[in-house]
Formats: C-alpha cells, structure tokens, sequence
C-alpha cells in the first residue's frame, strides 16, 4: 500500500475517541476540584443539578472532539519542502514546518491509545517551545512511513514511500538492536538514583494531602496529638532514625516502579545513520535520534552505580527555552562502560578522551562553604539569640546540618575539574553523582569569559560555552590559560564547515 502525503488527510476515525479523552482529562483537570466540593456541600436536589451538569458538559466535550477531528488534516508541500497541518474549530490555524528544520520526530503511544490501536506522532524544530505537529491518532504504518518522510532530507525521495516496506524494516532492525537494558540493569538504577526527587515529590504529596484536607475541614483525619504522644516515647534520635529509614524504603520502592514502568524494555538500534530509541511498558515512545544534532552528552554515576557497573546518559539536543530542554531530553538508564563507549562512538564519530586537566582555584571552595553553611548558622544564631531561644533545641540538627554540607561542598570541590582534548570538551562536577559533560568544540556558539576585579591580581577567572542545548560553566580557574583556549576554540569555530542543524 503506497501513501501520497502530498494531499490533506484526517487521523484515523477512531482517534475522536483519543481527542474525546484529551479534552475530558483538560476540562477534569480545571473544573473537579470545584465540583467535588459542590457536590459534597450541596443537597439532594442540588446534587441532581451537578449531575446533570457534568452530563451536560461530557457531551459538549464529545461535540468539540468531532469537530476537532473534521477539522485537523495533514500533508506534505513538496514543491516548498514543508509539513503542513490544518487545525482550529471556530479560528482555523495552519502551521507550516520546513522540513530542513525537524528536530526530532517523535512516536507516542499511552495507555488510551494503546488500547485502541492508534500511535501519536509529535514534530520537533529547534525553534520553538511546543510541539509544532501534533498528530494524535494515526496507525502504525501510517506513522512509521510519515515519521521516515519527514525525516529523510538529506536523500530526498521523488517516489512515495511504501508502508509495507518500511514497517519490515523498522522491526528489522529493531530486533536486533545493538543496546537493549534488562530489567536487573533497571533494577540497579532504581534502587541507585534519583533520591533527592524522589524524596521532594514524596513530601510535596504528603504536605498537599494535609493541607488539602485543612481547607474541606477534614483535621480529625490526622490526629496530632496521638501522633506526638506516639512520638514522645522515643528518642529524639530513634525517632529520626526511623524516619529516615521509611522514607528511604519508600523512595527505593518508588524510583524501581517509576524506572520499570517508564523504560521497560529500552532498546537502541542504528537505522540510516540515526539511532532509534524505544521504550515504555504503560506509554511506549519511539524517537530517533540523529547524531549530528546531539549537543551535550552527560554521563552519569555515583559510588553505587561504579560498584554495579550501571550509568546513566542524558544526551540534550537544540531547543529554545527550559521547557523545551526537558521535553527534548533523552534518557539512556543502566548501561554498562563497554555500551556507554558504543553510544558515544556512535554520537561522536570517535570515544572523547579527557585531554589536559584543568582545576578551580580554592577560593570555590571557600565561596561554596560560605554560601551553604557560615550564612544559613549565621541566620540561625541571630534567630536564636534575638527572636526566638528555643531555636536552639534543635542545635543536634544544625551540626548534621554542618557536617552533612561540609562534605558535599569537599567532595563536589575535589570532583570539580574540566578536561580539553583536541575536539572535545569534558566537564566533571558533583559531590556525589558525578556528571561529565560533554560538548564538542565546532559545535560551540559563543563564548563569555568573566573575571571580578579582585581576581585580576590572582590570575583567576570564569568561563561559559554556549550551545544550542545549553549552557556549559566553569569557574575559578586559571584565567590566562581559559584566554588560551578561548582563543584556539574561536579559530577552530571559525574554520568549522560542520552542519549540526
């Protein structure tokens, strides 16, 4: 079966299903909060009119899910060389993207769409914080034949694509791919990482549950006074031991769930020149990702993972603001040093080596202590002594405080260097996972160099290479040496032909 993407086409029928869903979840979102309370407020008779209220407003969504399907088509102008899709009800849009300017293709699929048989395909350019095409409900030949369409500009094809062909290619090569993670690999990256988020969503949740049930007058569901009396018979110490050990069982329970679930079965195969990353168990996503475009490599690991040979690589591409960054950000958990060395030779053409070191000035140190601890005990202590003394109960606190952030500041500094080879650039940082950033000089925009006028007599000073997927900073260093290679890097820029976009 051959497709002409050169006329206007809908989704599939089934996707005003998908649509109907989309905008059920948005108008949820907004407006239950406020019917729960009503409902739970109002009276018999008050309750019938809520009811038939939602009734009402289910059908209006069903009404706006049609004519959102009517009105969204999609094809490709090949005589401009742009990807053209018609959306609006009542104020018609028509986005047109150049195809030369594709970021990144994306395919989607969620629990709904799974269950229908439907797959999602997203459109990224570089230059702009949305997604620009974004078709919710097409089949997965359909998708697959547009999805290499629109990402085939280098070898342009006259002739139309035909599904058939490429859909036996794709699963091809994606059953054998050359990097596929186990769930033990998962496994060790669940129980290894991922502490401070985890444990930040679990006390937002918790202090949200409170506070929600403050405000419907619900404070006999949490009794303080059982709870402090419980608590008073124990050690303030055990008390402390055991919170903490509870939140750390539950954060390891959370991050394995949260790790399974969003990269089961993750598997990277070599297609054209482009690796194509597949993953998901509830949502599965298929992206592919062109080596050329990658802009900054991370590589990821902490004592633990070293221990359990297991990594993590983030890989950033062009993007216009933080929040396109997260959304483009692409996740490469619990691979070995021997896959992580594949990947990068792949992304780079060669395995970036850490060239000539070069370390910050001990005044970071000094700076980072000042910030963290000496200002933080000095409020303290004002606090105590001028507000409140009871303040000073909490003095055991304050010491782990001390020397929890003691160490941090220790090990991040002694982490803290960057490393200059003849076409890389590495950046080591962390106190305890420790990042290594890399960036490849010809793809480097600009750069800004910085130094205070105190430093001038110390020799010391900041620079930021700036890429089109962010920022990279090093500070406190030798600054004659950072004008040094300022210079080398503005002439190899220069005489760059490269074309990473």
């Amino acid at each position: 079966m051959e497709v002409n993407f050169n006329q206007p086409q809908r989704q599939s029928s089934i996707g005003i299903l998908v649509m109907f869903v989309d905008s059920l979840q948005h108008f949820a979102r907004a407006f239950l909060p406020i019917i729960f309370i009503w409902f739970i407020k109002s009276n018999g008779v008050s309750k019938l009119y809520v009811i038939l209220g939602i009734l009402a407003m289910i059908a209006i969504v069903g009404v706006v899910a049609y004519l959102k399907y009517l009105n969204f088509t999609f094809y490709i102008d090949e005589v401009n060389d742009e990807f053209i899709v018609n959306d609006g009800i009542i104020n018609k849009t028509k986005t047109a993207i150049q195809l030369n300017k594709i970021q990144q293709v994306n395919i989607h699929q969620n629990l709904i769409q799974r269950l229908i048989g439907v797959y999602e395909l997203n459109v990224d350019t570089a230059g702009s914080d949305k997604k620009e095409g974004n078709i919710k409900a097409i089949s997965h030949s359909l998708a697959l034949a547009l999805k290499a369409k629109l990402l085939d500009n280098e070898t342009k094809v006259a002739s139309e694509i035909d599904t058939v062909e490429i859909e036996q290619q794709v699963e091809l090569t994606t059953s054998h791919p050359f990097l596929k993670i186990n769930l033990v690999s998962l496994f060790k990256v669940g129980i290894t990482s991922n502490y401070v988020k985890s444990i930040g969503l679990i006390l937002t949740f918790f202090f949200t549950i409170i506070e929600n049930l403050h405000q419907i007058g619900k404070d006999d569901f949490i009794d303080e006074d059982k709870i402090e009396s419980a608590l008073s018979g124990y050690p303030v110490i055990y008390s402390f031991l055991i919170f903490v050990v509870v939140l750390f069982t539950i954060v390891f329970v959370i991050n394995i769930f949260r790790t399974v679930v969003k990269y089961f079965n993750y598997a990277i195969t070599k297609q054209k020149g482009s690796l194509l990353i597949s993953y998901g168990l509830i949502n599965t996503e298929s992206t592919i990702l062109k080596p050329e475009k990658v802009q900054i490599v991370t590589v990821s690991s902490n004592y633990f993972q070293r221990k359990l040979d297991v990594l993590e690589i983030k890989i950033k591409q062009a993007f216009s603001d933080e929040k396109k960054q997260k959304k483009s950000l692409i996740e490469v958990p619990g691979c070995n040093a021997f896959e992580r060395d594949k990947i990068l030779n792949l992304l780079f053409n060669e395995l970036p080596e850490k060239g000539v070191m070069m370390r910050p000035n001990f005044r970071k140190l000094v700076f980072s202590i000042f910030l963290s601890i000496i200002v933080p005990l000095t409020g303290f202590f004002i606090i105590g002594l001028k507000v409140d003394a009871t303040v000073f109960n909490y003095s055991h606190f304050a010491i782990f405080y001390t020397v929890f952030l003691l160490l941090i500041a220790i090990f991040g500094f002694r982490n803290y260097k960057l490393f200059v080879s003849n076409n890389h650039i590495i950046k080591q940082s962390g106190p305890w996972d420790i990042d290594n950033e890399i960036i490849e000089i010809k793809k480097i925009q600009a750069i800004t160099t910085s130094q205070l006028f105190w430093h001038k007599n110390l020799n010391i000073g900041s620079i930021t290479l700036h890429t089109a997927g962010g920022n990279l900073t090093f500070y406190l260093g030798k600054y004659d040496k950072i004008k040094e290679y300022v210079n080398l890097w503005l002439y190899e820029i220069e005489t760059s032909d490269s074309n990473w976009m």
